[in-house]
C-alpha cells in the first residue's frame, strides 16, 4: 500500500505538468480571437514566425518525452525516504513555502545563466537556441518549443536541480512543476488579459518575455520564468512600456534609450 502510494505520487509528478501544459495552452487557444488583448496581431503571428504549428507541437512532445523519462529515472533512483509519506502527514506550510521559494530561485538562477550563455555563444545560438526564436511572435503551446539539447539543459536539468536542492517531496513537486508550467505557458501566450494574476504579481510576465523575442530584445530580459532579479543585477534588464496598438491590442515597446541599441 505504501509502495503504491509512492508510485502514485511519482507518476503524478512526472505526468501532471504535461497535462497541465496542454490544458492551459488549450485555454489560451480559445482566447486567441480576443484581438483587443493580443500583443501581436494574428496576421503577424502567421507571417513572422519561421516554423509551422505542427512542427512546434512535435518539438514540444519530443521534449516532454525526454523530461518524463528523466523524471521517472530520477524518482526511481532516489526512491522516497520521506517518513511522512506513509503516515499521511505532510510538511508544515512554512516548510513547503520555503521549499517552493528555494526551488524558484534555483530554477531562475540556472535558467538565466544557461539562457544568456546560449545567446552569447554564437555556436550554441545558431545550432541550438535559435530554434526557440523561430517563434518571433510567441504563443502558448510554443513555450517549450526548444532544441532537444536546450530542453535537456535548461528545463530538465534545471527542474531536477530545483527538486533535489529544495528538498521537496514528489508530492510537493507536482504542485511546483505544475505552477512553473502554467507560468511558462502564460509568459508565451501573447495575451495581456485584464486581471491576470501573473501580470499583477510578477515583473517577469508575458510582455517582459515578448520583448526578449523581438530583435531589439535579444540581448536583454534573459530571466525566466519567475523573477527579473538577475537581469537587474547584471545589467540585462530592458524596461518597456505597454501601449495600445493601432488596430487593436497592445504592444510592448522598449524604453527610448534602448531603441537604437
Amino acid at each position: 500500500m505504501i509502495m503504491g502510494y509512492q508510485i502514485s505520487d511519482e507518476l503524478l509528478g512526472t505526468f501532471v505538468p504535461i497535462v497541465v501544459y496542454w490544458g492551459y495552452s488549450g485555454i489560451y487557444c480559445l482566447l486567441e480571437w480576443l484581438e483587443d488583448y493580443r500583443l501581436h496581431s494574428k496576421q503577424d503571428e502567421d507571417e513572422k514566425n519561421l516554423v509551422s504549428k505542427w512542427t512546434v507541437v512535435k518539438g514540444v512532445l519530443c521534449q516532454q518525452t525526454v523530461q518524463a523519462l528523466v523524471a521517472t529515472l530520477l524518482f526511481a533512483v532516489m526512491g522516497s525516504d520521506d517518513e511522512t509519506a506513509g503516515s499521511g502527514q505532510g510538511y508544515s506550510l512554512t516548510v513547503l513555502a520555503v521549499q517552493f521559494i528555494t526551488a524558484m530561485v534555483i530554477l531562475d538562477t540556472w535558467q538565466y545563466f544557461m539562457h544568456r550563455f546560449m545567446h552569447q555563444n554564437k555556436f550554441l545560438y545558431k545550432h541550438i537556441h535559435s530554434q526557440h526564436h523561430r517563434l518571433v511572435v510567441p504563443y502558448a503551446y510554443g513555450a517549450l518549443y526548444n532544441h532537444p539539447v536546450e530542453g535537456l539543459l535548461l528545463d530538465t536539468v534545471g527542474g531536477a536541480l530545483s527538486f533535489l536542492l529544495s528538498g521537496m517531496s514528489p508530492r510537493a513537486s507536482i504542485f511546483f512543476f505544475s505552477f512553473a508550467t502554467i507560468k511558462t505557458v502564460d509568459d508565451h501566450c501573447g495575451l495581456w488579459l485584464p486581471g491576470n494574476p501573473f501580470h499583477l504579481f510578477f515583473k517577469n510576465n508575458t510582455a517582459y518575455h515578448d520583448i526578449h523575442h523581438q530583435l531589439y530584445g535579444s540581448k536583454y530580459n534573459f530571466s525566466q520564468p519567475f523573477f527579473v532579479t538577475w537581469d537587474r543585477i547584471l545589467g540585462t534588464y530592458m524596461p518597456y512600456s505597454l501601449e495600445k496598438r493601432r488596430g487593436g491590442g497592445f504592444e510592448a515597446r522598449p524604453a527610448k534609450e534602448f531603441k537604437d541599441d
